[in-house]
């Protein structure tokens, strides 16, 4: 059975009115750049080959499953209009990477950037009945723009088959004379309260009304008037100091609101939307330990890069990325990196509901130059304003071991780049932590000191990673500390680890890190003793490379297919000692 995506795709912000692009799509390859000539953006022309979005056509679960490099592509389709006169917006989850949208042959949007959300009105396009729409992706191995895990020369080391095109969920959802185009929700602990901005598409909407409920009861209601395009609000839940610790969220208790947003226009209803946020805080406190809800914290994280054998990039269902926390939880870690990839969304979602930690972190590139520092500013930055509302993430990561700035250690224009990204971050979620540069080169501006090491024991980690020498300490030849930064007393995570083989699986391209273990119970001894150095070190928490296998990298917890390789209660034992 082909795997198919029928869920509302966007679970955090849902309206109710909204049809399904999903689904099978003409599609054809433009490796001649015939297209334009061929008039494939009228929409008129009949393209030759079927694809089942939202899969790349590189995976089986797209039908087609070619691994050759196509850096153009075409797509099309029909869908009747539902709108009953309403708006209609038409959303993406994600295309990569520079995406133009035809509706009725006028060009109807644009988006650049792989692996952030996009919408467009395309209300002015459509007509009554029948009405086509054509995608057109441009996806060159240009290594300047961000990858993440997608080889731009072939499979090679831990870089892997690309995702060309639509990648994620296609969707088209209504509203009235105006919606809401965005809603920032924070939370304050401390004050019981939530705050943030509404944004409209078109300023119309002149009032708002909030519903807040918990376990089922309406605990607040909040009406207010808007100004323009963009209100602030803040709503107070309770009394400051009358918060008991059944409302905050945390792994062991996932507590959520559930906030429906109402939008008037001249006392008219014009746009409705559901969505829920849960009372939490993650911060530094005086003493260098990271805290969530004032208590401290101790993360044991898995390595999690998203990568699934018949799709890719894209998750075969959203089930799929529930049994994935499920699976991690049932192994004792309270939390994911998510490496090299913005999530679907359902995978933040579920994971709130779960109460699972998770790690957002920008996709990298690997040229450095201007072109690259914009194309990763750009699409960073609409990354965390996609995820900030999301309760589970509590910390980003824009940059990974100097990927895509080598000489970060040493060159300026690079750590300015670095810091660029460190307070554009905190300009944009400032209740979150980040990591700038995860792995070593660390820069004065970061929430905390991270490490990775593949060391095959942990024996030596208490000494070699004593706080007050980490200033001279390297690893695999590069420095923890960039030139010129100093550790200033920062929480110091070990946040790539382990990544054990079997030893049977490795050889013929495929590969993990240092030696392959010969049997379940060597794996054992060597998870054991590595977490034994950890605890034994002065780190606030880590992450083990990593969940599953990903097609040439073998050193999962899991196969590919998400088969546990290994007795999933006794890692938990090893984590929880």
């Amino acid at each position: 059975m082909k795997p198919m995506r029928t869920e509302y795709p966007r679970p955090q912000l849902r309206r109710d009115e909204w049809l399904s692009l999903n689904g099978e799509w003409e599609f054809c390859f433009d490796d001649d750049e015939r297209g334009f000539r061929l008039r494939y953006d009228s929409g008129k022309v009949a393209l030759p080959l079927r694809i089942l979005v939202p899969f790349s056509y590189q995976y089986e679960a797209s039908g087609i499953g070619d691994t050759a490099d196509h850096a153009i592509v075409w797509y099309r389709r029909t869908f009747s209009d539902c709108s009953r006169g309403k708006r209609t917006l038409l959303c993406f989850n994600g295309a990569d990477r520079e995406t133009d949208v035809w509706i009725n042959g006028r060009h109807a949007a644009r988006h650049i950037g792989g692996f952030a959300p996009f919408s467009a009105d395309i209300t002015p396009f459509l007509k009554s009945g029948e009405n086509t729409i054509v995608v057109r992706c441009a996806d060159p191995n240009d290594p300047a723009v961000p990858r993440g895990k997608q080889s731009w020369k072939g499979a090679f080391g831990c870089w892997y088959v690309p995702n060309t095109g639509i990648f994620q969920s296609v969707w088209l959802e209504y509203f009235g004379e105006d919606g809401l185009s965005d809603v920032r929700i924070a939370t304050d602990v401390d004050q019981c309260s939530f705050f943030g901005e509404l944004t409209t598409f078109y300023g119309k909407a002149d009032s708002a009304e909030f519903t807040v409920t918990f376990n089922g009861e309406i605990l607040k209601r909040s009406a207010f008037s808007l100004e323009g395009i963009t209100t602030r609000y803040t709503v107070q839940l309770m009394e400051p100091d009358s918060i008991d610790p059944l409302y905050c969220w945390t792994p062991e208790h996932p507590n959520l609101f559930y906030l429906d947003i109402v939008l008037f226009c001249g006392g008219k209803e014009t746009d409705r939307l559901h969505t829920r946020f849960g009372m939490r805080k993650i911060s530094v406190d005086g003493d260098g330990n990271i805290c969530l809800n004032n208590e401290k914290l101790y993360q044991r994280l898995v390595l999690d890069q998203g990568y699934w054998r018949e799709s890719g990039l894209t998750p075969p269902s959203a089930e799929a990325l529930k049994r994935d926390i499920l699976l991690a939880k049932q192994m004792g870690f309270n939390g994911a990196r998510k490496h090299q990839k913005f999530e679907d969304p359902y995978y933040y979602y579920y994971a709130e509901e779960l109460g699972f930690l998770t790690w957002c972190e920008m996709p990298s590139a690997y040229s450095f130059c201007t072109r690259e520092e914009c194309a990763i500013l750009r699409e960073w930055e609409e990354i965390v304003v996609a995820a900030r509302n999301f309760t589970s993430i509590v910390c980003y990561v824009p940059l990974n071991e100097s990927w895509g700035v080598r000489n970060l250690r040493s060159d300026r224009d690079q750590q300015n780049f670095a810091r660029a990204l460190y307070y554009a971050t905190k300009s944009l979620d400032p209740y979150k932590l980040v990591s700038v540069n995860d792995g070593w080169e660390n820069l004065d501006e970061t929430d905390f000191i991270t490490i990775h090491d593949y060391a095959n024991r942990g024996d030596g980690f208490a000494e070699k990673y004593r706080t007050e020498t980490l200033d001279s300490v390297y690893i695999a030849h590069r420095k923890i500390m960039a030139d010129g930064c100093r550790y200033h007393g920062q929480p110091v995570l070990l946040t790539e680890f382990g990544g054990i083989a079997m030893a049977e699986e490795t050889g013929k391209g495929n590969w993990g890190y240092n030696e392959g273990a010969n049997d379940c119970e060597e794996f054992y001894t060597r998870y054991e003793n590595l977490i034994d150095g950890i605890r034994r070190a002065p780190f606030s928490g880590y992450c083990y490379t990593q969940l599953t296998d990903v097609q040439q990298e073998v050193n999962g917890l899991l196969y590919s297919d998400r088969v546990p390789k290994f007795d999933l209660k006794r890692i938990a034992e090893l984590n929880r000692k």
